[in-house]
């Protein structure tokens, strides 16, 4: 899904530049933390509706993107 970019932004002016779901102040760190704490992709679309199930992908769409793009020296 290299489509992140229509849900993913990254605002000078918002959560200290950290990409975040476009329209909110959610970052991909967010989501990401939250599935890793055991919260599933229903329960986060249940405790935040301003959110649909294709910008939780994008959340991981981005991170699987930032680390294959990571260079280990």
């Amino acid at each position: 899904m290299k489509t992140y970019s229509n849900f993913i932004e990254i605002n000078s002016n918002k959560r200290f530049v950290r990409p975040c779901i476009k329209g909110t102040r959610i970052a991909v760190y967010d989501v990401l933390s939250w599935l890793s704490n055991g919260m599933t992709i229903s329960n986060i679309l249940d405790d935040f509706p301003e959110i649909k199930e294709e910008e939780v992908l994008a959340c991981f769409a981005y991170s699987a993107d930032m680390e294959h793009n990571v260079r280990v020296a």
